[in-house]
């Protein structure tokens, strides 16, 4: 089979949607698969080792956010040449913006079934960058319905996220398609590798973060729970590892609470031997974001059988069990520092952290293999003649939206 994946993000960027894209490509060529993914042109460096193609596109970074690149494929005449040499039999769409587009006209141009995944709350995105206007953001999710209407089908990454697409008022089928996460070998060495570069003192817990350094991550709770567990003289070392646009704010509202001694900024780590130490040092991975609609991160630290601590009724909540195979906490710092203390005091810790391990990941083989049964009966379903109809309505409504915009190519 020839899949195109198309994404705005990508390695070496290693935000959830980029990661998810790497997992689905790397995946289905190891399954003998032909998987392509068009992304935005970035220093990806050595390709060689990857059973997919790389078919990137100009790009430029985004005011902001650095550590991303917004990609032009219409603009970029060596990446059409390249396009031009796939036929792909269906196309996959991570991002409703200049790679969803692209995904939209490869659609159109070979005919073949338009898959699309929600992955973010874009409302919250668009009302920040838009300084808090309810009638921009409200616009903004507008504009991403009518991308995911003209979907053959679309799929949310979990129940909970599925449920913000249809409050943001999408009225169609949409297919609940989990994430993944490898069981990697628990090794000592990277655990070593990790504690030497944060050298947490005798006696102290460790608290992790993995993600964006970004407000929306509700790092405000993390930040404000570790200042009472200071104050209660709890003796820990807090590790944010990430960057974002908030980061020089945070490690100031850090220092502003004292916690700056306790606090270690890793930065980007892109090493994966080292993340992974960085899960099994950790007592607690603290992941209070009701921003994300599912969460990697946690299920790399369950992995490693560290368990989490996430907010009440959030997307990344939907898989843990509070006292089995995880942590629960009301959306407050209070509360947090409250989970925190007394999952630390909880002598059966470690034993919740097996269970985590034995119940939160999923091999992304195993997702695979259901994305490819779906990915299969798309492509029957847009050729048999009982169904033919949709198929050529959507494309029909695709064609107009592209000529609309002036992105057609």
């Amino acid at each position: 089979m020839k899949i195109v994946q198309c994404t705005d993000s990508f390695f070496p960027i290693v935000d959830g949607v980029g990661r998810v894209v790497y997992n689905y490509a790397n995946t289905l060529g190891n399954m003998g698969h032909d998987c392509y993914v068009c992304a935005p042109l970035t220093d990806t460096g050595y390709r060689g080792g990857w059973p997919f193609e790389l078919v990137d596109f100009l790009g430029t970074s985004v005011p902001g956010y650095h550590q991303y690149t917004m990609g032009f494929p219409i603009l970029d005449a060596h990446y059409h040449a390249r396009i031009s040499h796939i036929t792909p039999e269906l196309v996959h769409a991570h991002s409703p913006f200049f790679a969803g587009r692209e995904a939209m006209r490869l659609s159109l141009k070979h005919d073949i079934p338009l898959v699309a995944t929600f992955h973010s709350k874009y409302y919250d995105d668009f009302y920040k960058a838009t300084g808090g206007s309810d009638t921009l953001a409200s616009l903004g999710v507008k504009l991403i319905l009518e991308f995911y209407s003209r979907c053959d089908e679309v799929w949310a990454v979990s129940q909970p996220s599925a449920q913000v697409l249809r409050d943001y008022g999408f009225k169609g089928e949409i297919v609940v398609m989990d994430n993944g996460t490898d069981l990697m070998p628990i090794l000592p060495e990277d655990r070593a590798r990790a504690a030497a570069l944060i050298q947490p003192g005798e006696g102290e817990r460790v608290f992790l973060y993995v993600g964006q350094l970004n407000w929306k991550k509700n790092i405000l709770h993390i930040l404000e729970a570790c200042a009472q567990l200071k104050q209660a003289g709890l003796r820990f070392r807090l590790v944010l590892t990430g960057q974002g646009p908030d980061q020089d704010s945070i490690r100031e509202k850090a220092q502003n609470l004292g916690l700056l001694e306790q606090t270690v900024f890793t930065g980007h780590v892109q090493e994966d031997g080292l993340l992974r130490g960085l899960y099994q040092l950790a007592d607690l991975f603290v992941f209070p974001s009701v921003y994300d609609t599912s969460s990697l991160v946690l299920r790399e630290a369950a992995a490693m059988g560290t368990p989490g601590v996430v907010t009440e009724g959030s997307c990344p909540a939907e898989v843990v069990r509070h006292g089995e195979n995880g942590f629960l906490a009301k959306d407050t710092a209070q509360d947090l520092a409250a989970v925190m203390a007394e999952a630390l005091a909880n002598p059966r810790l470690a034993a919740i952290g097996d269970k985590a391990r034995e119940t939160i990941p999923v091999p992304w083989r195993e997702i695979l293999e259901r994305v490819l049964s779906r990915y299969q009966a798309l492509i029957a379903e847009c050729s048999r003649a009982e169904t033919r109809p949709r198929h050529d309505l959507l494309r029909s409504k695709i064609r107009k939206y592209l000529d609309r915009t002036k992105i057609n190519g």
